[in-house]
């Protein structure tokens, strides 16, 4: 037996463990978010459990402890940090605005046109029933280019 396999032989277990964090942290650096990270952590103290000549067990429920610590330990910190704000844009200020059913709203044939703030959006319905030509509608909220409405309920005066 050569040094090289005596070498790999010996050290079968960290060497595992280390090729799993390596992997796990590539994962993490190629991924926007951080999915990861928390097992990359697990893996390298599973090495030095390894190294210390623990059992195979042990290594892997070290693994999964430190794992399950470091992500509730940095859960807070990591939703803070990444809590993206969605930012509003023009569009959505038709959201909570009034209009009128251009072209017949029908969800099933995928039909329907409705005109808002002097625009002329694709409408479906918000809850499924066919919406009629004329009929005013309010802009329940935005799916894409959609504007999801509702018919407006006339209030008597």
């Amino acid at each position: 037996m050569n040094t090289v396999q005596a070498f790999l032989s010996a050290n079968a277990a960290p060497l595992i463990w280390l090729a799993v964090a390596l992997v796990l942290l590539i994962v993490e650096a190629v991924t926007i978010q951080m999915v990861c990270i928390w097992f990359c952590v697990g893996a390298v103290f599973a090495v030095f459990a390894a190294l210390l000549g623990a059992p195979v067990t042990l290594q892997i429920i070290i693994f999964v402890v430190v794992s399950a610590l470091a992500l509730l330990l940095t859960r807070k910190f990591v939703k803070k940090v990444l809590n993206f704000k969605r930012v509003p844009t023009n569009a959505d200020c038709v959201v909570g605005q009034q209009g009128t059913v251009l072209e017949e709203i029908n969800n099933i044939e995928e039909t329907g046109r409705a005109r808002v703030a002097g625009l002329d959006w694709a409408a479906c319905s918000d809850n499924g029933q066919i919406i009629k030509p004329g009929t005013m509608v309010t802009v329940k909220a935005l799916r894409g280019v959609k504007v999801i409405v509702e018919p407006t309920e006339l209030k008597e005066e």
